[in-house]
């Protein structure tokens, strides 16, 4: 699979946000307290069941921006299958650092490997025919480019990415415009020749019409 990460650009904003979202003004109080300062852990990540993995830099993040000493070590890849058992990271570091990140680490790879497991087991059920397993616009807000990247990582492939890069002719488009063919015609026009045009249709009818 030749799966293509995403830039560091659009990901670290999203752990950086989650991170300040779990530690606020005061930070970990629990670890601060509790943990000797220069206490250090080695730790192992592993699949506690079936699936596929995505979300490696993100839970590598997490890590790095609570405290730069913490090393990850992977033993696997985003879109790698796992068995319950498997080991995934090793990761070592100040002890402080390692509780305080691990929940946001864990949160991210848990979700979006739970993405990719699914578009797997989806993808495999339609293994030999000629379909393929899209995602939509349906994303949780703010984790659209993580949450598609996890599509792919699945064996998945991304529909548009938002509002901005094809003409989608949906049901409500076709009401208010009056019929698929003068929606198409509109879209036709008011969009550059580049752009890529489908329409969404539920009868024969509406695909004869469409095309």
């Amino acid at each position: 699979m030749n799966l293509v990460p995403l830039p560091r650009l659009i990901v670290e904003p999203l752990v950086r946000a989650a991170l300040l979202e779990d530690l606020g003004l005061a930070g970990d109080i629990t670890s601060a307290s509790v943990i000797p300062e220069h206490h250090r852990s080695t730790v192992v990540m592993a699949a506690r069941q079936p699936g596929v993995i995505a979300g490696l830099d993100a839970a590598q993040l997490a890590f790095s921006l609570v405290d730069p000493e913490i090393v990850m070590r992977r033993h696997l890849k985003d879109g790698d299958a796992v068995k319950p058992g498997d080991v995934i990271a090793t990761i070592e570091g100040p002890s402080r650092g390692l509780l305080t990140a691990e929940r946001t680490a864990l949160n991210f790879l848990g979700h979006l490997s739970g993405i990719a497991t699914v578009t797997s087991e989806i993808a495999a059920t339609i293994s030999g025919t000629k379909a393929s397993v899209a995602c939509t616009r349906k994303t949780t807000p703010g984790l659209r480019a993580l949450e598609k990247y996890a599509v792919r990582a699945g064996g998945g492939m991304n529909h548009r990415f938002a509002l901005y890069d094809a003409v989608l002719i949906k049901d409500n488009h076709v009401a208010i415009a009056g019929g698929i063919a003068e929606a198409i015609r509109r879209a036709r026009a008011g969009v550059g020749h580049m752009v890529r045009i489908e329409v969404e249709v539920d009868t024969l009818d509406q695909l004869r019409e469409a095309m």
